[in-house]
């Protein structure tokens, strides 16, 4: 019998830059979809502006967009709409990306990424160590919180559109997903 084929971060690395973008799930190489849509866009860059001003005001960490590369191991290779790197976990940077779990992951869905998102990367996530994961929804227009080390089978809260968004790894941060919802 045939040994399974395994792709490797360093197999990963050696793809030609400027597409298209893969991600490496369990070891099998993932082209992601096409360039997200305008509001998928939207969503990312008013959440991310969000977190980033306020990580950067309360001098928290660091907050990054796609892309970048999550490297989780040598077999799991992500690229997260947004990553919030906490001081303490701040060795994880590195020239490449950032090899290891971050505090806070976030995946706005898409119909094509969605079922990804929520099952096989929230495991993932869970298995490596990141903290926190937020499902953006824009359909249902929500924000799955996800405490990926006390439960990583079932949101810890879902705001809507109508409520703030805050995080107890975050303190003091909030959103009014009303207008993130309406950009």
């Amino acid at each position: 019998m045939r040994a399974e084929l395994k792709i490797t971060y360093d197999d990963y690395k050696t793809l030609p830059e400027g597409g298209p973008r893969y991600q490496v799930i369990e070891g099998e190489l993932v082209m992601m979809t096409p360039a997200p849509n305008f509001g998928h866009q939207k969503l990312v860059w008013g959440l991310g502006t969000a977190l980033y001003n306020h990580v950067l005001h309360h001098g928290l960490g660091t907050v990054v967009g796609a892309p970048v590369d999550l490297i989780l191991s040598e077999t799991n290779v992500f690229q997260p709409d947004i990553v919030f790197v906490s001081r303490k976990r701040k060795r994880i940077i590195v020239r490449e990306g950032l090899r290891g779990a971050p505090d806070l992951c976030v995946e706005v869905l898409s119909k094509s990424t969605a079922d990804q998102d929520r099952d096989v990367k929230r495991k993932l996530y869970a298995q490596f160590g990141v903290l926190e994961l937020w499902l953006v929804d824009p359909e249902l227009k929500q924000v799955e919180v996800f405490r990926l080390q006390e439960d990583s089978a079932a949101p810890a809260r879902v705001f809507k559109a109508r409520e703030t968004l805050k995080s107890a790894l975050l303190p003091g941060f909030e959103v009014e997903l009303k207008e993130l919802f309406s950009r």
